[in-house]
């Protein structure tokens, strides 16, 4: 994982970030019934659910230091190199934070390795990238952060059946009104893109160049001034969820048997 990222924009990072309750009740019935679960890429503690015993990891100092004191133990490291033993958990989860892993199928291989039970993600299908209007209206440059493997349908998903084995995807469509302020939260409140607060929650403009990042806020602002993108997108104000390429993944094997795959 990349604590340095974090550590340089996650200052502020519970402002806008959050638990949404209709995402996190598909990552916990994902979960079955784990009663001990390791949380990777934990950040500040959303999504850990309260009525099991949760470990989490978190490679940022920044993250940990601002987990709330009533927040599962902490343990920083790696999602590359767990400290634990093999089948320390009934399950593992990892919520938007595979994609930020610098290796990702030496992950997946730790994941499954302390997994009594099953892995639980949450993340996004990178082909899908171009579901969402502001990243092909405004910023096409986010399509060139994707590496060139994953922009193929069905790549990322054949991927992770060769790092997990059998897999099941459940499809997350993100609420209006959504809590957790990632990158495709606000698609129905597309001024909140304008508030630098938000934006300092959201990695991808972090990720992206200045001049990339201030031509779209500015050709944004001008289209909902003069109405541009309300007429483009009347439709998704009628709409309650939208499906953005979200999924929960489960992998669901012992790690006895992942390790003799």
């Amino acid at each position: 994982m990349t604590p340095e990222l974090y550590d340089r924009i996650g200052r502020t990072y519970k402002t806008t970030r959050g638990t949404d309750p209709r995402i996190a009740a598909a990552v916990w019935k994902a979960l079955g019934d784990a009663q001990t679960v390791l949380n990777v890429g934990a950040g500040t503690g959303h999504y850990e659910p309260s009525d099991r015993e949760v470990v989490a990891l978190e490679p940022s100092s920044v993250m940990i230091a601002q987990r709330p004191p009533d927040a599962a133990p902490v343990v920083q490291g790696r999602a590359e190199e767990l400290p634990f033993e093999d089948g320390s958990f009934d399950a593992v989860m990892a919520v938007l934070s595979d994609h930020h892993w610098s290796d990702r199928r030496r992950g997946f291989a730790e994941l499954s390795r302390v997994a009594r039970r099953r892995v639980v993600l949450l993340n996004t299908d990178p082909a899908q990238a171009d579901r969402f209007w502001l990243t092909t209206e405004y910023l096409p440059e986010f399509l060139e952060l994707i590496p060139e493997r994953y922009r193929a349908p069905g790549a990322w998903e054949s991927e992770l059946r060769e790092a997990l084995g059998g897999i099941e995807l459940t499809e997350v469509p993100v609420p209006h009104d959504c809590t957790d302020g990632f990158y495709g939260a606000y698609w129905r409140r597309p001024e909140a893109y304008l508030d630098p607060a938000v934006r300092a929650g959201i990695s991808v403009f972090a990720k992206l160049s200045s001049a990339a990042v201030d031509r779209a806020l500015a050709a944004l602002g001008a289209d909902l001034r003069n109405g541009r993108w309300h007429e483009r997108h009347r439709e998704l104000l009628r709409m309650d969820e939208l499906h953005l390429g979200f999924y929960v993944i489960l992998a669901e094997a012992t790690s006895q048997d992942r390790r003799r795959t």
